[in-house]
């Protein structure tokens, strides 16, 4: 089983690296060239670069990702696609794709573009906290244990 985080915009790469590696799971950060890092990762880290287009990052996780590892992403449609799979798939704010939310939230994320499409404002994500924080981090190590 591996870790695979779609690590561009991600707030919790700390707690991924920390609680993964202490479970010695390859923890696999995927981001684009224009995050760059000289960084050096501990060890059972490694970080993809690909190109700045669109979704880069998440064909890349696709192409990578096996049943059974876990994704950890905030765009619905790489978890749709990660569900699908039969990859484990959470979002940075505590809470766990799975086949039961996740036709709801990508038919939000449509209605939203189609408003924003028709010159419709629509209210962004809100903010992310520090319960959000420990949310994640809760419900991420219980799945490290689950599995």
């Amino acid at each position: 089983m591996k870790i695979y985080v779609d690590a561009d915009a991600c707030p919790v790469k700390d707690i991924i690296i920390t609680e993964g590696t202490k479970f010695n799971l390859p923890v696999i950060l995927v981001t684009s060239f224009s995050h760059y890092s000289n960084e050096r990762q501990p060890d059972g880290v490694e970080t993809i670069y690909v190109d700045t287009g669109a979704d880069s990052a998440d064909y890349r996780i696709m192409k990578l990702a096996k049943q059974g590892d876990i994704i950890i992403t905030q765009d619905y449609g790489l978890a749709s696609l990660g569900l699908g799979k039969g990859c484990y798939v959470l979002h940075h704010k505590g809470f766990r794709y799975n086949h039961d939310n996740i036709d709801q939230l990508l038919q939000t994320r449509y209605l939203s573009a189609m408003a924003r499409k028709s010159g419709k404002r629509t209210k962004g994500p809100k903010p992310f906290t520090e319960e959000d924080r420990m949310k994640f981090k809760k419900l991420f190590v219980e799945t490290l244990k689950e599995l």
